[in-house]
């Protein structure tokens, strides 16, 4: 079993992966035995996060780029390959938000989120699969959303691009699966992070919908998303391909639900 999900000999790439999401799914390739590579495109960030991942006992790799961009992915991506290896897992974890109503959304920043959550994943993704479906083994986490599959006011951007995330991860499955090259998505639920902390106290209006919709009755922890990019990265799930694995506490299965209704 133990051998199922031992990443031992595997580099891993987390884009974004110096807090949060990210660096809980860095935590758990790495505690697999994965050489992990982080990257993102502030500087102080890394620089923290190599003291923050030290405390778990990981070495890490951190290198700055923008994942928008096909010219410095491609830069990026050579030096890991130089100085660390050929990536064998991939975590497209890098991305953000604007919480901004439609009418009041410039197309600007629209079209930023689109090239941040959803063009980047792509152009990173086809910088590492020829190398994958040339050694015949890979595994590419594309960093979806429960608004992959519904939308909610003020976040049309990032919907739009989570849930063309979705699709175009079904799509890189039907393309790449052949090769033995496993290409799946996890959509996190409401998860406690530093970014959620002022709206998860008592009698907030978004805390108090988190946890009388959500059947678990918990916020969701970093850790339950890195557990999950852990599995998605094992050969445990070498037969689970174009699949978005939702890590939401249930609020998918049953978004009408409100604690203390129907119980006996």
């Amino acid at each position: 079993m133990n051998e199922l999900f031992n990443l031992s000999g595997k580099v891993a790439l987390v884009t974004g992966g110096t807090h949060g999401i990210g660096m809980a799914c860095g935590k758990a390739l790495a505690k697999a035995g994965a050489k992990l590579c982080v990257n993102d495109i502030d500087d102080e960030k890394l620089v923290s996060c190599v003291a923050e991942y030290a405390k778990d006992g990981i070495e890490v790799y951190t290198i700055n780029f923008n994942v928008c961009s096909e010219e410095a992915v491609d830069k990026g991506i050579s030096k890991i390959e130089a100085e660390v290896g050929a990536i064998d897992i991939l975590v497209n974890n890098a991305g953000i938000i604007k919480r901004i109503p439609i009418l009041d959304m410039p197309i600007s920043d629209f079209e930023q989120v689109l090239n941040v959550d959803l063009v980047a994943p792509l152009i990173v993704a086809k910088r590492v699969a020829p190398g994958m479906i040339k050694r015949r083994e890979g595994k590419i986490i594309n960093m979806c959303s429960m608004m992959s599959v519904y939308g909610r006011q003020n976040v049309s951007a990032y919907a739009s691009a989570k849930g063309g995330l979705k699709l175009l991860t079904a799509n890189m499955c039907c393309e790449w699966a052949k090769h033995n090259v496993q290409i799946n998505g996890i959509g996190p639920g409401y998860i406690a992070t530093e970014q959620t902390a002022p709206i998860r106290v008592g009698g907030h209006p978004f805390n108090d919908l988190v946890m009388t919709r959500t059947p678990a009755n918990r916020w969701g922890e970093p850790e339950d998303v890195g557990n999950a990019s852990l599995f998605l990265a094992s050969k445990a799930a070498d037969f689970v391909n174009g699949q978005v694995l939702y890590v939401d506490g249930g609020i998918l299965a049953n978004f009408g639900y409100v604690k203390g209704e129907n119980e006996l």
